[in-house]
């Protein structure tokens, strides 16, 4: 099996090299990263200007890694079509702080493994708590077994993974609401300066991605490229069926 993993934390992340390192096990791994953090940048590609591409050093002769001076989405494009190679897996992360409810629209994180998609490949997007990359990193043999239990992979071809720095199990969520909210502070000369604050509130029901991390289980979306609400599609679809007279 070959390989592709690649994040929005750039090559700078710490946990790139013990992550591919453990996807070793499944075969030939290649590192496609951006060159610098591309966090918030969703599912966005440049089609106007030329990048950067370069093969770098990497602390495993076994593979061979590359940095995009673009968005993560780019750094799939780049690895399939730029390079040429073909890939039967792909994964995104470890991201450095969650991905959970709406705000999976903003990740970098998510839009490479949506851009994966695409080309019909199955992926993956990991994502832990700030300060949790020795948690995730422990973790992961336990989710490894957990999808092959449940024949995961044949359900679905895309999982956004959740990991809380102290777990207490896995389970099955689907997408929550906001999980970040934004302030705007204002530097002056015209110019604000975004951030962002914690807005996720704990519930009992565990099958929402938000309170199922917040109450300490690793959640596991089973998510689609295809936003089209099916269920009012086939029932305006009839309308397709009327021939005017």
């Amino acid at each position: 099996m070959k390989i592709l993993i690649t994040n929005d934390d750039s090559i700078s992340s710490e946990v790139l090299l013990p992550l591919a390192k453990w996807a070793k096990q499944f075969g030939e791994v290649t590192v496609v990263v951006p060159k610098y953090e591309q966090s918030g940048k969703s599912h966005c590609i440049e089609i106007r200007k030329a990048f950067e591409v370069k093969q770098v050093p990497f602390d495993d002769p076994d593979i061979k890694a590359y940095t995009v001076d673009s968005s993560p989405a780019d750094c799939i494009r780049f690895a399939l079509e730029g390079m040429q190679t073909t890939f039967d897996f792909v994964i995104s992360g470890i991201n450095r702080g969650l991905n959970l409810g709406i705000d999976v629209l903003y990740s970098g994180t998510l839009g490479a493994m949506f851009e994966a998609s695409t080309f019909g490949l199955p992926a993956v997007a990991l994502s832990t708590e700030t300060g949790g990359f020795d948690a995730a990193m422990e973790a992961l043999e336990e989710i490894k077994e957990y999808f092959i239990r449940h024949d995961l992979m044949k359900k679905n071809s895309l999982y956004n993974i959740n990991i809380p720095i102290r777990h207490k199990g896995i389970r099955i969520t689907r997408m929550g609401d906001r999980y970040y909210a934004d302030e705007f502070l204002p530097q002056g000369n015209d110019m604000y300066l975004p951030t962002y604050k914690n807005i996720g509130t704990e519930s009992d029901d565990y099958s929402i991605d938000t309170n199922a991390t917040l109450s300490g289980y690793i959640s596991v979306s089973p998510l689609t490229l295809n936003r089209t609400n099916m269920t009012v599609f086939e029932e305006l679809n009839k309308f397709n069926n009327i021939t005017n007279k």
